[in-house]
């Protein structure tokens, strides 16, 4: 596909940029729309996106191709479309072309796999580097556990991992969210009166932060702007990430006026009729399996105001910018609207000192910046599975009509098209007398592609070898050969599938959840402003309960408590139960027989990994808490009278 050359915006009005809406612009930057520190920022902007999106729209045609695979809509031509409509409208009950949907059954698949593998809870661990830095981590898991419920981050993790699989590239940011609105509070008022002092108690609405915390929002590979001088893996080493995203005026209007917004300029954007951006086009498939324009959720803009944003992170020398001073490398962060207007620049002040983003791309080759995809290996094996099934669908719908051969000299040929059944066919008169076995006759027809069928499976069979989803991993097994299905048979083709897929969840961990977790964690302790209470829950629920006192079940974790060394621990890719075996089980009943064992081995931290890997994920809940069990000192007649009464029993009974 050739490079994309995009013109510069045209839309630029100076007229409406020479009023002055009295903006303090941060470190004492000259930001107006008409300015020439403005126009060489703006410039500079736009030739990053341009260049990114010259290299990423290379992948467009193969992302639609796997957009079409993954729906059951098919997209015809005009006139075959034509063909299709007007059979329907015939016979509603005859099938049509469609896409056979084995590649969605492979992707929903592999999906499962990797959704248990990273929607354990907690979703991120943390172990302290220090000895003083032990319950640190603790709390730190706990409340990155909180920002993980609160905030659905499960649902954009699973997005990534969608497009990972699809695209090849899986993008998400980690953010920092706040949410306002009214908290409730108890109040009272005293008031005095003859009859003496009374105290009413009500409720009162404030404003309030009420909740605040990490969040996880996706980026859709056709609106990603990445460096195209690295790979997939490396954005972390390019000279700018950006992408481009949709808003209207009036969010933005209202996010300006916020304190710490960090938005200017939007003002200058009102009376531009067209705020959208040249790299804002939806190039994407997806919508056909409504079998809808792609083009629908952008014909409202008579009706409201949408502002497309490229948002881009850019790491440069401030003095050559004429940003500040300094020569030294910094990351700055732009927002520029409609290609128009800036509406934020400020230098990006994360303590982690990295682009946030992270990307998962499991097919990766370590060079390409959009590697493929799962999804785009098997695309070939799809289309042909595709070209079996619907010519097969074809040639049954052409051999069930009826094809005959007809003199219509010697037949009424209209009492032969009524398609009613019970008709009367007449002859003509020179027929009169003759018979009626040359009067027509059937057309032979075969049909050549009764073997698509069993093709198919076969083609099947290589897709569920190539991907790594086999029938076990999809919830099917075997239905044929010379035996019935073994248990041993089937335990280690599951061991191989799942080996395969551990393999493509451990790339994953590295690439994206590593990244989002350890920035997670220093957005924890850089944005955190109020106290946040945590359930005590989990694989230290034992430890914190002797932090905050026995019997507790909440906890209050104040920003302080955060401020540790840390590191990241990433899962092995495996999920509950994928690799375990039925000797677990055997080994647990020799070391519970055998007492010298038992002083070797911790019989109940092997009963609890028995436990998780059969599926149960709240073991800790049925723990006995020894902090509860009462001790009575009893004299020894009065335990006699008591067990010859059947209140006590002996140990061991």
């Amino acid at each position: 596909m050739p490079y994309i050359v995009m013109g510069e915006p045209t839309s630029w009005k100076d007229e409406e940029y020479k009023k002055d809406y009295k903006y303090d612009y941060p470190e004492g930057l000259d930001l107006r729309p008409n300015s020439d520190l403005h126009k060489k920022l703006r410039s500079r902007i736009y030739e990053r996106a341009r260049a990114s999106r010259n290299e990423i729209s290379k992948r467009y045609s193969s992302w639609r191709a796997i957009d079409k695979n993954l729906t059951t809509y098919i997209d015809l031509s005009e006139t075959k479309q034509a063909k299709e409509d007007e059979l329907r409208l015939k016979d509603p009950t005859k099938p049509l072309s469609i896409v056979f949907p084995y590649s969605y059954s492979m992707l929903e698949a592999l999906l499962t796999y990797l959704s248990m593998a990273f929607f354990q809870d907690p979703m991120f661990q943390y172990e302290g580097v220090e000895d003083d830095d032990t319950m640190g981590a603790m709390l730190m898991e706990m409340v990155i556990r909180l920002h993980c419920i609160k905030n659905k981050v499960p649902l954009a993790v699973h997005t990534v991992l969608r497009d990972s699989l699809g695209y090849g590239v899986g993008i998400g940011i980690p953010n920092w969210r706040r949410q306002y609105g009214k908290k409730v509070i108890k109040a009272s008022v005293t008031t005095e009166s003859p009859l003496g002092m009374e105290t009413q108690n009500h409720n009162q609405f404030v404003n309030s932060l009420l909740f605040e915390g990490n969040s996880l929002d996706n980026i859709d590979p056709y609106m990603w702007l990445p460096d195209p001088a690295v790979s997939s893996v490396d954005i972390q080493k390019g000279e700018f990430i950006g992408w481009v995203d949709r808003d209207n005026y009036m969010n933005l209007l209202s996010r300006e006026n916020q304190e710490d917004s960090g938005l200017f300029n939007v003002k200058y954007l009102k009376n531009q009729k067209n705020k959208r951006s040249a790299f804002a086009l939806d190039e994407s498939e997806r919508s056909t399996k409504h079998g809808g324009s792609t083009d629908i959720h952008r014909a409202l803009s008579n009706t409201v105001s949408p502002v497309d944003i490229i948002h881009m992170y850019i790491t440069l020398i401030p003095r050559e910018w004429k940003l500040s001073k300094s020569e030294t490398p910094e990351k700055w962060y732009f927002e520029l609207a409609g290609d128009d207007v800036i509406i934020a620049c400020e230098k990006a002040d994360h303590n982690h000192g990295q682009y946030p983003m992270a990307v998962a791309s499991p097919e990766y080759d370590g060079y390409s910046i959009t590697p493929i995809g799962r999804m785009e290996v098997l695309y070939g094996l799809q289309h042909t599975l595709d070209f079996l099934f619907n010519s097969h669908v074809a040639n049954v719908r052409k051999a069930i009509n009826d094809m005959l051969v007809v003199d219509p000299y010697l037949v009424n040929i209209n009492d032969l098209k009524d398609p009613q059944p019970g008709k009367l066919i007449r002859l003509r008169r020179p027929a009169w007398g003759r018979g009626v076995d040359k009067v027509v006759q059937q057309l032979q027809v075969n049909d050549i592609t009764r073997l698509n069928i069993s093709d198919s499976a076969y083609i099947t069979q290589w897709m569920d070898r190539i991907s790594g989803a086999d029938q076990s991993m999809q919830g099917s097994l075997r239905m044929s050969g010379p035996e019935r299905l073994t248990g041993a048979e089937f335990s280690g083709t599951r061991s191989s599938a799942v080996s395969r897929l551990q393999r493509l969840a451990m790339i994953i961990g590295m690439q994206f959840m590593q990244d989002v977790g350890t920035q997670f964690a220093v957005h924890a302790q850089q944005y955190m402003t109020q106290d946040a209470y945590i359930a005590i829950v989990g694989r230290y629920a034992e430890a914190l309960q002797k932090n905050f006192g026995p019997g507790k079940t909440r906890g209050r974790v104040s920003p302080s408590d955060l401020a540790i060394n840390y590191d990241m621990i990433v899962r092995d890719g495996s999920i509950p139960g994928g690799n375990f075996s039925q000797s677990w089980i055997e080994l647990f009943k020799v070391i519970g027989t055998s007492p010298e064992l038992m002083q070797q081995f911790d019989v109940t931290r092997i009963f609890t990994y028995i436990a998780q890997q059969l599926g149960a994920k709240n073991v800790e809940d049925f723990r006995r808490n020894v902090n509860q069990i009462q001790m009575t000192q009893m004299p020894d007649e009065q335990v006699q009278q008591q067990v010859q009464a059947g209140n006590l029993i002996p140990t061991g009974v």
